[in-house]
């Protein structure tokens, strides 16, 4: 095969003492116990049942199966088709875990949903509240890309400890699948789309402890900029309307961002929740390659073994990689009651977070 310059994917798994990461503040960090009175009570998924390969990619980008997979763990990711909806998608998942949690959804009283790819520009949340039947409930999305989901996760169980709510559905879904460019093989074989979700509620076990950050210096170094194309309206005067954009992404750059600040964000999680990484029965992190997951795992000293992986069928599904990657775990019956997770989410903003908890859902059979 014709020797391939360099890419994404090959670029995330350089040897990080050769590069240079976005330069991030490290303000000294007053740590305070920060426990919430909310559980995870349940999980659901939902993908576009549309696979495509690394084989079929090949057929129209120069790359090849052995070449993405061996860079990055993922071997397929779901597509969405045409006239198919993210926000169904994230519906079905917050059906599911809603189900799954035995709650009323006339009592659920909080809807978020994380996504960057929203159906509808406005939001998907409200949409998504009333797909489930959650007719009582205030609904917003959040924007955080990657980050997105352990940010509204930490956000909703806020309300719960507060008592403004009692229950919540968090939603991760996006459509990434929209946003790549398909002619570009440094990004393109990388993302998926999908949704997943979980069901929360106050008392209980309890959101043991978290950390969350950004640093918006490092914003280009993945970014889905505002293309506007000229419209004259009149007297000289005129507008911009949307036109072509697509994702940029600096891999280099991101890989060090991430195998340097998710240990980090890992460890402040953890001792806000009083644990070590001894006391973690798995780490979930956003599933965004393979390789980042290898070093933090490295940096942290845990093995690999107790990382949760599911890549390799989904791709980065952004703000859905977490809660789709824990609807497997917990399908697959790696993850059980009373299991403790540490999370951690990472991506563009730049922006991250991580999250302990103990999982109170049960075995899923489906």
């Amino acid at each position: 095969m014709t020797a391939m310059r360099w890419s994404v994917a090959a670029l995330l798994i350089a040897s990080t003492t050769a590069l240079r990461a976005p330069a991030i503040r490290h303000v000294p960090r007053t740590l305070q116990h920060a426990t919430l009175d909310s559980t995870v009570l349940s999980c659901g998924a939902s993908r576009p049942k549309t696979a495509l390969s690394n084989v079929e990619i090949s057929e129209f980008v120069d790359t090849s199966d052995e070449w993405i997979s061996q860079r990055t763990g993922i071997r397929s990711r779901r597509v969405l088709q045409p006239g198919e909806s993210i926000a169904d998608h994230a519906a079905s998942a917050a059906q599911k875990a809603l189900d799954r949690s035995g709650l009323d959804p006339a009592e659920v009283g909080l809807v978020i949903v994380a996504t960057s790819t929203p159906e509808d520009l406005f939001g998907d949340a409200a949409n998504v509240a009333d797909q489930c039947g959650c007719k009582n409930a205030v609904a917003f999305d959040v924007t955080a890309a990657c980050s997105g989901f352990l940010f509204a996760l930490v956000t909703a169980s806020q309300f719960l400890e507060t008592g403004t709510y009692q229950s919540a559905l968090v939603v991760g879904a996006d459509a990434m699948s929209r946003w790549v460019d398909w002619g570009d093989r440094n990004t393109c074989i990388l993302f998926g789309d999908g949704a997943g979700a979980v069901a929360i509620k106050k008392g209980g076990a309890g959101l043991l402890g978290f950390s969350m950050g950004s640093n918006g210096a490092g914003r280009e170094k993945l970014a889905l900029p505002y293309n506007g194309n000229r419209l004259p309206l009149i007297g000289g005067k005129s507008a911009t309307v949307v036109g072509p954009r697509a994702m940029l992404m600096e891999g280099r750059s991101v890989y060090v961002f991430a195998a340097t600040t998710v240990p980090r964000v890992l460890r402040e999680a953890l001792e806000d929740a009083h644990l070590t990484t001894d006391d973690v029965d798995w780490f979930l992190l956003h599933q965004a390659n393979e390789r980042i997951l290898e070093a933090v795992a490295e940096r942290i000293g845990v093995p690999k073994d107790k990382f949760i992986i599911n890549m390799d069928e989904n791709g980065n599904t952004s703000a859905a990689s977490i809660p789709l990657a824990l609807d497997f775990a917990v399908k697959s019956g790696k993850v059980k009651k009373g299991d403790v997770l540490a999370c951690a989410g990472f991506g563009a903003g730049l922006s991250w977070g991580a999250a302990v908890f103990r999982w109170e859902g049960e075995l899923l059979s489906e």
